[in-house]
């Protein structure tokens, strides 16, 4: 993994990698507008992940993931809060989208 000060250094970088398409978390799936699709957990993998902390506000909190669908069918970014700040998801997607520090 590559390392990034800012979040948009690394959404720059994913995109010029392929990472096209926005995605948002919904609580059982990862929804991609553009494409009226759903991926559920068993549907993607997680490429990559950074995480940036704000440096005094706790609601500064956000992570980027780079998914792929296990299909092929694209290559896309989910950015979200992380902490208690994160959406209220299925264990099923909290598993999945789980990071390590």
């Amino acid at each position: 993994m590559l390392n990034y000060d800012t979040l948009s250094q690394a959404i720059n970088s994913l995109t010029s990698r392929g990472y096209t398409e926005n995605l948002n978390l919904k609580p059982f799936c990862i929804e991609c507008p553009s494409l009226a699709l759903q991926l559920y957990p068993e549907d993607f993998t997680i490429d990559e992940y950074y995480r940036f902390e704000g440096a005094s506000d706790p609601a500064d909190n956000s992570i980027v993931y780079a998914i792929s669908a296990i299909d092929n069918s694209l290559k896309g970014m989910l950015v979200d809060a992380y902490g208690v700040y994160a959406e209220n998801i299925t264990p099923e997607m909290a598993r999945k989208l789980r990071v390590e520090k």
